[in-house]
């Protein structure tokens, strides 16, 4: 609480969510009338490195407003001083539809007779106090350890989450960070259309976990100068990270920042035939498909090694003799076995040797030092996706892939595709080297446009490797797979994130389930609603654990078989009725017409399982993988008892 001679000057509300503002322009978050947090130091301006956290209260104004994307709302200014001659001004607004979310922008102004030297400042700052059980948190930001989103917040977590490059190629996310307890937590994150290199920092504390977006970008103030942070946000919520993403999604949607809706066919089950590796021959692709197709499989993903080198992405000599004519046989047939052909493709990416290297030295991205900037994977070189001949010259080759060659998805692979730094070379003719940065996504979008132009329901799929979805770029994805995933986890929290972040109608990919704990954890991707996929090498391969055993046949067969008769992949992913970090077991649910799909994980379990989202009705229970009935149970609360390892399928079907 404020001292006692403090007072709260206005307080703004939004949804169950309210926003109070002390004399200090401090603020407290409070959620359903319960306050979350105490009086904090919210909007701060760090001047030589210290924080600059109390303006003496000026006044403020508040307006009902109606705006042209989000609808009706209130808006709430408020102005104070700081003794160091800093003057601040902060925008509160809420709307309707937006339920949670308050919106932020702050303006810092130089009110003093001197220069201002500005090494950062702070927006959204929470603090959540401690509470039995501890706190989860969900973090945007890319890691080039390949971490979880999701993590338990331990005695000494200390995260960042630094939203530009974490390395040359790792880089990027989306700018959204949440915290949470059993009973509330906050999320926070910028708002901007265009990527912004800010952090999200969320740390343990001695008396809670911590939360913010954070610039420490330097500069000057001179007199009468402002400084204007992004728009960010602060919301209140109950659960864990799912329903703040989808308010995130919906206010960016509002901008015309949406992912697009998927094709019939993104929802089709997939065979990679990188189960051969680079040196796959093409006998041994065309070989395996008559096998793909019996399974149940819809499309065949021809992967790396097709090509001579990353650039110039002509047909390899010895694999394709006879050019274009080879590849266009091979798509040919794909399709005469009632599969989809689709390309692996990595643009933006040069290999030293490269034609485009060599002739095309111009199309590089330069860091501040004139160095290129690598894509560590293959040893390339990245390309500037804001420069015009780099857009012209993939656009090209997109088109070629699909008009020529037959193709009718294209698989978009590698980190450097999520985000790439600033550019400095000159010969493009940069106003800010940030415009590579915030051009990326306008690369995706003359790729895309292209590739649909000529096929309007191809597929484009993006998979920057181990990468934490850059936003920004969704708008240009027709599916999104868990990119190299590291766990069975990894898919599942992906999942739930993807899902709320892309919307009812786009499609989320399990990628390859020998990446998956045992290689074989299809329960994973069945049960957060995500298309089946795998890289089988079938009757033999480079390497025998992916090989297709009959034992794996039989698996294999059952699950692409129970997904054809379920299609989950098209269900409504109801993200907000379990807790990923605090429910145990971990549960998921997916409605498809009346019935309700849930989805159970531990590593063992014997109990009661409350079953969520059921109507006042009475449902039969089914458990779909095992072909058992289960019993009878009457909504709208309900459990079942369960003992099971590994996974659970129940099915809730109205009686």
């Amino acid at each position: 609480m404020p001292p006692a001679n403090r007072r709260v000057v206005l307080t703004a509300s939004a949804g169950g969510a309210t926003i109070d503002v002390d004399e200090a322009l401090l603020t407290r978050v409070s959620l359903d009338g319960v306050a979350v947090t105490t009086f904090d130091p919210s909007e701060v301006l760090l001047v030589d490195g210290t924080a600059v956290e109390e303006f003496a209260y000026r006044g403020h104004e508040a307006v009902e407003r109606v705006h042209p994307h989000h609808g009706r709302g209130v808006r709430t200014t408020v102005h104070g001083d700081a003794p160091a001659g800093v003057r601040k001004t902060v925008v509160l607004t809420s709307y309707e539809r937006l339920p949670g979310m308050v919106v932020l922008e702050a303006t810092f102004t130089n009110a003093s007779t001197q220069p201002v030297r500005v090494t950062g400042w702070r927006t959204a700052a929470h603090e959540l106090p401690e509470s039995p059980g501890g706190f989860f948190t969900f973090s945007g930001a890319t890691h080039t350890d390949r971490r979880d989103w999701v993590h338990r917040v331990t005695d000494t977590f200390d995260q960042v989450n630094f939203l530009g490059m974490d390395s040359s190629d790792y880089g990027g996310g989306t700018p959204v960070a949440t915290v949470w307890r059993r009973d509330a937590g906050l999320c926070v994150g910028h708002l901007e259309p265009v990527v912004r290199a800010l952090s999200l920092p969320v740390r343990r504390t001695s008396a809670g976990a911590s939360i913010a977006v954070e610039d420490r970008a330097g500069r000057v103030l001179a007199p009468g100068g402002e400084l204007v942070t992004a728009t960010t946000f602060v919301m209140a919520h109950h659960g864990d990270h799912f329903v703040p993403l989808e308010r995130y999604r919906d206010y960016l949607a509002g901008l015309g920042l949406r992912a697009p809706a998927a094709p019939v066919s993104a929802f089709e089950p997939v065979w990679c035939a990188w189960g051969y590796e680079r040196d796959f021959t093409v006998e041994q692709v065309v070989a395996t498909l008559p096998k793909v197709a019996e399974l149940g499989l819809r499309w065949a993903v021809l992967d790396d090694g097709w090509q001579t080198n990353e650039g110039d992405w002509e047909l390899h000599p010895e694999k394709f003799p006879r050019g274009d004519e080879d590849m266009r046989a091979l798509t040919a047939r794909i399709r005469e076995h009632g599969l989809r052909p689709r390309l692996w493709w990595a643009p933006l990416a040069a290999d030293p040797a490269s034609d485009v290297h060599r002739l095309r030295p111009d199309m590089l991205l330069l860091g501040s030092d004139g160095e290129p900037q690598r894509v560590t994977w293959w040893d390339d070189l990245t390309l500037c996706p804001a420069y015009q001949p780099t857009i012209d010259h993939f656009v090209a080759q997109a088109r070629r892939f699909v008009t020529s060659w037959g193709f009718e998805g294209l698989k978009l692979d590698g980190q450097h595709l999520n985000a790439v730094g600033p550019c400095f070379n000159p010969a493009h003719g940069h106003v800010r080297p940030e415009e590579s940065t915030e051009g990326l996504a306008r690369f995706w979008e003359a790729i895309y446009d292209v590739v649909h132009a000529a096929a309007p329901d191809a597929v484009v799929e993006f998979c920057p490797c181990g990468t934490a979805l850059d936003f920004h770029n969704l708008p240009f994805v027709d599916q999104y797979p868990s990119a190299d995933p590291l766990s069975s986890f990894q898919v599942r929290s992906k999942g739930k994130s993807v899902k709320a972040l892309m919307g009812t109608g786009s499609s989320y990919a399990g990628d390859h389930v020998e990446l998956s704990d045992g290689q074989d954890d299809f329960a994973s991707s069945y049960g957060v609603g995500a298309v089946l996929s795998t890289k089988f090498a079938y009757p033999a391969g480079p390497d025998p654990q992916v090989v297709l055993t009959p034992e794996k046949d039989a698996l294999w067969r059952r699950w692409i078989a129970l997904d054809a008769r379920s299609g989950l992949t098209t269900g409504e992913y109801r993200g907000e009725l379990y807790d990923i970090g605090f429910d145990v077991p971990e549960g998921h649910a997916i409605a498809k017409g009346t019935a309700l799909h849930y989805a159970f994980f531990a590593d063992r379990w014997s109990g009661a399982v409350e079953l969520r989202g059921l109507g006042p009705r009475t449902y039969r229970l089914t458990d779909p993988f095992h072909d058992t009935d289960l019993g009878v149970v009457a909504g709208p609360e309900a459990s079942v008892d369960l003992t099971f390892t590994r996974f659970q399928l129940v099915v809730a079907e109205p009686a």
